[in-house]
């Protein structure tokens, strides 16, 4: 069967996604969608989709249309997500996947209750050089994992009108760069007994950069640090009771991990992505609607909610009033 793609948000992110399709057997793009049927006509031009939608519900109506990727600003996720669940269409949703736990709640408890298939579109789970760097971890590779640290600034432009800065449209660095690092610790070590969070805050109240302590009541750790006001490497490190493992730079979509074992020389192992590296998370989602699962393995909507619950911990202690959007459209 060929499952077939629409898109809501004809952004900078969708435009990249969208190229990756040529790496996804049984996929097709058939549709987007905009507020704005200009928006929506350039995109469909530029990227050559057969159906422009000049707005979100059009698409929801679209009985040509099985899957929905979502990638309009971080708050409107929310809306687009609960009614295309009420009009059936299984969902991939652009990470942050909300910026409440209450809202991601709604959206996995109807997903669950309508059995239809949704995922977070956390790339980095997907990466072949994670997927390889999981795999070691769960061989023994490095012993009893111990520690995971994981670093991710990208400096943007301060402009108080931009959008990383407005909190009505998800701005800040937790829900555009933090993710990434908690998601990855949560990932490698499970939902954290404790969060304690110290950052900067933008006078238009969302957060510019901050570190991140996550404990366990076993006595493991991990170490977060995002910033919107400086770059950096963009590197993980997994420590475990005999080696560890490094994520080269940027962590988020990785093509080499380097293997250091306890008194051996490292071993470099790399594992390049396809395409841009999203064609990874676009097969995941093809397949399993394929085969009519309603969740992902690697990335099941459990570790969403989790995640999810931290970012909520780190914006409280941060000081930090996320704006949710609506809950209808």
């Amino acid at each position: 069967m060929t499952v077939r793609w629409g898109i809501v948000g004809p952004g900078r992110i969708a435009a990249k996604v969208v190229q990756d399709f040529p790496h996804v057997p049984g996929a097709e793009v058939v549709a987007v969608a905009s507020r704005s049927k200009e928006r929506a006509t350039a995109f469909a031009a530029e990227h050559t989709i057969p159906t422009a939608h000049g707005s979100y519900r059009a698409i929801l109506d679209d009985p040509d249309v099985d899957v929905l990727y979502v990638a309009t600003p971080h708050p409107q996720h929310r809306a687009i997500s609960l009614a295309a669940l009420r009009a059936g269409k299984a969902l991939l949703v652009e990470k942050a996947f909300t910026v409440t736990p209450g809202a991601t709640r709604e959206i996995a408890d109807l997903a669950r209750e309508r059995g239809i298939f949704v995922m977070e579109a956390m790339w980095t789970r997907f990466q072949p050089a994670v997927v390889r760097m999981q795999e070691l971890i769960a061989d023994g590779a490095i012993g009893d994992v111990v520690s995971v640290q994981v670093e991710l600034g990208a400096k943007q432009n301060a402009d108080p009108d931009d959008r990383f800065y407005s909190p009505a449209l998800g701005g800040g660095a937790l829900f555009d760069l933090t993710v990434y690092p908690i998601s990855f610790a949560q990932m490698v070590l499970g939902t954290p007994d404790t969060v304690y969070a110290h950052g900067l805050l933008s006078a238009s109240g969302v957060d510019v950069e901050e570190s991140v302590l996550l404990g366990y009541a076993d006595g493991r750790t991990a170490t977060a640090f995002a910033s919107l006001r400086c770059q950096s490497p963009g590197m993980a490190r997994v420590v475990g009771t005999d080696g560890w493992i490094e994520v080269l730079p940027r962590f988020h979509h990785p093509s080499t991990i380097v293997l250091s074992r306890n008194g051996d020389d490292p071993e470099t192992i790399t594992r390049p992505a396809s395409g841009a590296g999203y064609s990874h998370e676009l097969v995941e989602v093809t397949e399993c609607y394929a085969a009519g699962r309603t969740e992902s393995a690697v990335l099941p909507l459990a570790d969403t909610i989790a995640v999810q619950d931290i970012m909520a911990a780190v914006a409280e202690q941060l000081g930090m009033e996320p704006q949710e959007g609506p809950a209808e459209l």
